[in-house]
């Protein structure tokens, strides 16, 4: 490795690191459409492959940590993988221990990251001769995996009812774009459709805003008053297991490496389902809620970074929620990447070793020493001077781009009626595991099950 290509990627680490600690402090941006787009453009404009993969592997690491300050701080949800920690982050703030919260979930994603590193990497190489197996039956787990990700979702039942009909939309517009010759017959339209499920909900919700019955019943409310309390930072930047009770690191640990053997699962199903197992079993409230968003924050890190390791380097196919979704561009970004020809047949082992080690190293400790030292400042300057709704709109814009550079100007209106269907079943509980499953599993529902 030259050290041209070594800065390149240091370039792409510190990039991602700026980035995402921004973005991060945005309340309500999801994960895959922040991640998605971001690294799909880098893909596309020619940057080498190990390069790209440094840059997520840091952008992983620094949203998932900048993501769950705001929870802290004020209450807000970065994205959804710090849903689960609101209710116990509230608590320890009116407990007058934010500073807390802040160091704990810190020292949580550290641990996370330390556990899942190794263990995916291990579990990759113990896949890698059965990949070939795995990839004649890809088609038939995107389905179960669609099928298993709904029973464990909320709207069980209507969730299973959506899976043929919205796989009918996936696969009927790709039909009608090679009919019309929008695109030629050898293109499988996928990339602009998946974006257009990350952004349905919000679609749905802006689209709301035009219908004026709909517009007069919205609640009104008083301009809210956001207050962040002070944070000492007196021996804020203690070394990060002094931060947390062993029993906390333990725990930690042990649902971190638990994680890493479901890749296949939901990270945020995960995440809820171990921290709230780990959290009950303090009986002090405060005890209880230390545990919840330390576990909570190892468990972002561990099922982002193990859902993403594991497909690319054992089976070069998206397999995971996570490779599905903000991975994706990983595994098929035409017509640089295809599930033929990507990032895991492009990189050799010690590529891929160097790259995810080396910008887990550099985003874990700048990162932890961002958030220990100015978590109250920097949320102050986002809340204050970033727009919620400017993030959300360059994403927009940025995805309606792809959309036309995918098929066209009729793509856009495709990729409208994606947004439209998938954000109205996401609000009634098709949760985007599901929809993501679902638009891989298309051609194979179309061709076998229907026909």
């Amino acid at each position: 490795m030259d050290i041209s290509l070594l800065l390149q990627m240091l370039l792409a680490i510190f990039g991602a690191i700026v980035l995402y600690t921004f973005i991060g402090f945005v309340p309500g941006t999801d994960e895959t459409s922040v991640l998605m787009p971001v690294t799909l453009a880098l893909v596309l404009s020619g940057v080498k492959p190990i390069v790209v993969l440094t840059f997520f592997i840091a952008a992983i690491i620094t949203l998932n940590l900048m993501n769950a300050i705001p929870t802290a701080l004020v209450g807000l949800p970065g994205g959804v993988m710090s849903t689960p920690m609101i209710e116990h982050a509230l608590f320890l703030k009116e407990k007058g221990l934010a500073a807390t919260s802040i160091k704990k979930m810190a020292t949580g994603s550290i641990i996370g990251t330390v556990i899942a590193i190794p263990v995916s990497l291990l579990l990759a190489n113990i896949l890698a001769p059965f990949s070939e197996s795995v990839k004649a039956y890809a088609s038939l787990l995107f389905v179960f995996g669609a099928i298993f990700l709904a029973l464990i979702g909320k709207n069980k039942l209507f969730a299973l009812l959506s899976i043929i009909p919205l796989a009918l939309l996936f696969q009927g517009l790709r039909y009608l774009y090679w009919g019309i010759g929008a695109v030629p017959q050898e293109k499988n339209v996928t990339t602009s459709f998946f974006l257009g499920i990350t952004i349905g909900p919000l679609i749905v919700s802006l689209l709301g805003l035009l219908n004026k019955q709909k517009r007069d019943q919205l609640p009104r409310h008083a301009k809210k008053k956001i207050t962040i309390k002070r944070v000492n930072e007196e021996g804020s930047l203690k070394h990060p297991l002094k931060t947390v009770t062993k029993k906390e690191a333990g725990t930690s640990a042990l649902v971190s490496l638990l994680s890493n053997f479901l890749f296949f699962l939901s990270p945020v199903g995960l995440t809820i389902l171990f921290g709230e197992i780990a959290a009950n079993k303090e009986k002090d409230p405060v005890k209880k809620a230390s545990m919840a968003i330390t576990s909570m924050s190892a468990l972002s890190h561990a099922t982002y970074l193990s859902g993403v390791i594991i497909p690319l380097i054992a089976l070069g196919i998206p397999l995971s929620p996570v490779a599905v979704g903000p991975a994706n561009a990983l595994f098929n970004a035409p017509p640089v990447f295809t599930l033929d020809n990507n990032i895991h047949h492009l990189l050799s082992r010690n590529e891929f070793i160097f790259s995810i080690l080396l910008a887990a190293v550099i985003a874990s400790i700048v990162t932890y020493f961002i958030a220990m030292k100015y978590a109250q400042q920097m949320t102050a300057f986002v809340l204050k001077k970033i727009p919620h709704e400017a993030i959300l709109g360059l994403f927009i814009g940025f995805i309606l781009l792809l959309a036309y550079m995918d098929a066209g100007l009729i793509n856009i209106f495709g990729v409208l009626l994606v947004g439209i269907v998938c954000g109205t079943l996401n609000n009634m509980g098709v949760n985007y595991g599901v929809q993501f499953m679902i638009l891989y599993a298309a051609p194979w529902i179309a061709t076998h099950l229907l026909f």
